[in-house]
């Protein structure tokens, strides 16, 4: 050792310092490329300018640069921890002070000038930062990430997803959508030439997702809608973005009283974009994992029994966590997504029992303080269906936007990463106990945090569920909303343009649209409502629907969704019109139309659930469902049990199994003029 060192002139404190490198500076590089989203080739090529110049002004012997680069390139692989990231300098610190006690340096130095090391190290890094974009890099989806969440993400067991969000963020594409689509229309990309991932999986992160096994090249674009506002602006912004595409143009109103556009072109996408936050809307996390649209009552500030107003904290609930629009990077990388509501009556109308985070607001019967107890984990899959269930904690008006923050970020750093079917949110609750995650949570929203214990109020009388639809007296004297069916929530873009007109010219100028996928006129005077239902819009969207028609909801099915085993939104419209033609219903009646196991149509939560699935008919494959029968909703609900399946979609078999469904258990009556 001191044989070379005192023949190549080095001293022991330059030896140190080179060799101290390799401790220090590479994990420097790596907490760098992890934080601020370097790539690898950047990383690189960072390091290699580092080594040529701490060669030429140290003359640390060359041998080791390239030994620095080799480490370089490892530590900079994603999933690497700071621990495992100083193991490994330190094991090169090691290999080079053995190389240099068993006199092989002498060798290296011999045999390789110094001048070509440094370019060999100099043109790998520019070679590798030239395989990324011009301008920016592209970031990992690691950047916000926590070390322990990091390491989950790379595991070897992560779902694809997780690999897909490592190698590249999906808020990428809130930056590269109107970029491609520029580049789409000038003819400088073609189709053929976009990423896959980009397009089948990142663009979800920008509202964006690929009908491809329905509509090659075109995209559902879903909204962002804070407790299911909208304006008569909004609305015909919405109407002029789908009415160019022809019978692919259409719009839905979804189970979170939310908007999906249909038909998109990526070429457009770029306008649209900009004209929807220009009409205070957006598309930015309304897909993949992050918060979906945030819910609260559809007859918010006009309710004489709430005992909160939901409008005012969803509203900067949404302006916190999307960035008005414009999307946050902090909350676009979750393990899987999580829907959030606000229940501010026993109604229960935005649904906390099928929520992954409910808040339902109680009033303290002694103290009177106005307080919302936490509920938890509800959820619809393909391998499990819960119930919210009470977390045991209370928060105050004031703490629910961060109580809400606070939990994103424990749910984004602590919680699974592996197989998408167990990775929402109850599933890290009850991995870490529900007591250690809410103190987790506390202890995230700041130092002293206090949550206070749920608040259990009882009630005298049990109360029911009230229906929206129809005309309903506002707490503002003279004042009512009126509710109208949209079957289905099927909408084209003259529906929008006449629903805009009649908000303006009879209302106040907005609308609600609900989670049964309905809308609200609201602020309504007396006066003005004989005109109003005298429309020729409520012919086909009815303010007095039948006792079927008003319950009806439906996910998109097979028409557009390319995970739908059955067409849902045309036949239920033309089942129900059957039944009510053909049966007397004393009460309404939920039927709920989904078109796979995910469920978004929430068949569990129906009075009567169909679940699209396989079936035979003449020892043929055809389109089936699974019935449901007995869900519960507002106070005290219930999931509805499967008691059938494989019956087929056809309706000489459907519709007699639904007509005995509502004649025993729903008291409906056969109708004397029915076929």
């Amino acid at each position: 050792m001191l044989h070379w060192l005192s023949g190549s002139g080095i001293t022991f404190q330059e030896l140190s310092g080179s060799l101290g490198d390799l401790g220090t500076f590479l994990p420097l590089v790596v907490a760098l490329a992890a934080t601020i989203g370097l790539d690898l080739g950047t990383t690189l090529l960072f390091t290699g300018l580092y080594n040529v110049a701490s060669g030429f002004g140290f003359r640390i012997p060359m041998c080791v640069q390239p030994m620095k680069t080799i480490a370089a390139v490892a530590l900079a692989a994603p999933g690497l921890t700071l621990p495992e990231a100083l193991s490994a300098g330190l094991f090169v610190s090691g290999t080079m002070l053995l190389l240099g006690l068993a006199g092989l340096m002498d060798s290296f130095n011999a045999a390789v000038p110094s001048s070509i090391v440094r370019g060999i190290q100099l043109a790998v890094g520019l070679s590798l930062a030239k395989k990324t974009k011009t301008g920016a890099t592209p970031t990992s989806g690691l950047k916000h990430l926590s070390e322990e969440a990091r390491v989950r993400a790379t595991d070897k067991k992560a779902s694809k997803f997780e690999k897909v969000k490592v190698e590249k963020c999906g808020s990428t594409m809130w930056s590269e959508v109107p970029e491609l689509a520029k580049l789409l229309r000038e003819g400088t990309t073609k189709w053929e030439d976009l990423n896959l991932d980009d397009v089948d999986i990142r663009m979800k992160f920008a509202g964006l997702f690929h009908r491809g096994k329905r509509t090659p090249q075109r995209f559902m674009m879903r909204l962002k809608l804070p407790n299911g506002e909208i304006n008569a602006a909004q609305l015909r912004y919405a109407a002029s973005i789908i009415s160019k595409y022809g019978e692919d143009g259409c719009a839905d109103i979804t189970t979170r009283a939310n908007l999906q556009l249909r038909g998109v072109k990526l070429e457009d996408a770029d306008g649209i974009i900009e004209g929807l936050i220009q009409h205070d809307m957006g598309s930015f996390q309304s897909g993949m994992d992050s918060v979906r649209n945030l819910t609260g009552s559809p007859i918010a500030g006009l309710d004489p029994h709430e005992l909160f107003d939901t409008r005012p904290v969803l509203r900067e609930m949404n302006k916190v966590l999307f960035n008005g629009g414009r999307g946050n990077e902090e909350f676009a990388n979750l393990p899987r997504k999580i829907n959030v509501c606000i229940s501010p009556t026993r109604d229960d109308f935005p649904h906390t029992q099928i929520n992954d985070l409910g808040f339902e607001a109680v009033r303290d019967p002694a103290s009177g303080q106005l307080l919302f107890n936490v509920v938890v984990g509800g959820y619809f899959s393909i391998k499990r269906n819960i119930m919210s269930v009470p977390l045991g904690v209370a928060v105050t008006e004031d703490q629910l936007i961060p109580f809400t923050l606070a939990l994103l970020r424990v749910f984004r750093d602590h919680g699974p990463r592996g197989d998408r079917q167990k990775t929402r949110l109850i599933w890290l609750i009850e991995q870490l106990g529900f007591e250690a995650f809410s103190n987790l949570v506390a202890e995230t929203m700041g130092p002293g945090t206090q949550l206070a214990p749920a608040m259990h109020v009882a009630y005298d009388e049990p109360w029911e569920r009230r229906d929206l639809l129809g005309v309903h007296a506002q707490k503002q004297q003279g004042l009512n909303w009126v509710g109208v069916s949209v079957p289905s929530g099927r909408l084209q873009a003259e529906d929008l343009e006449e629903f805009a007109r009649v908000a303006e010219q009879y209302g106040d100028g907005t609308a609600r649209l609900t989670p049964e996928e309905n809308i609200l006129f609201v602020n309504v005077p007396d006066a003005s409502l004989p005109a109003m239902l005298a429309e020729p819009i409520f012919a086909k969207f009815k303010v007095n629907p039948g006792n079927l028609e008003r319950g009806l909801v439906s996910c998109t099915g097979s028409q557009f969704c390319g995970f739908g085993l059955i067409e849902t939104k045309q036949r239920a419209m033309a089942v129900v019109s059957k039944l009510e033609a053909s049966l007397h219903l004393p009460r309404p009646v939920r039927i709920h139309w989904t078109g796979c196991p995910n469920s978004c149509g929430q068949a569990q939560v129906a009075d009567i659930g169909l679940m699209g699935g396989p079936a035979k008919l003449d020892g043929k494959a055809v389109e089936g469902v699974k019935i449901f029968l007995g869900g519960k909703i507002g106070e005290n609900p219930e999931l509805a049990a499967e008691i059938e399946a494989g019956v087929p979609c056809h309706e000489d078999y459907l519709l007699p199994k639904l007509q005995q469904l509502l004649v025993e258990h729903f008291g409906a009556t056969p109708l004397e003029a029915a076929a």
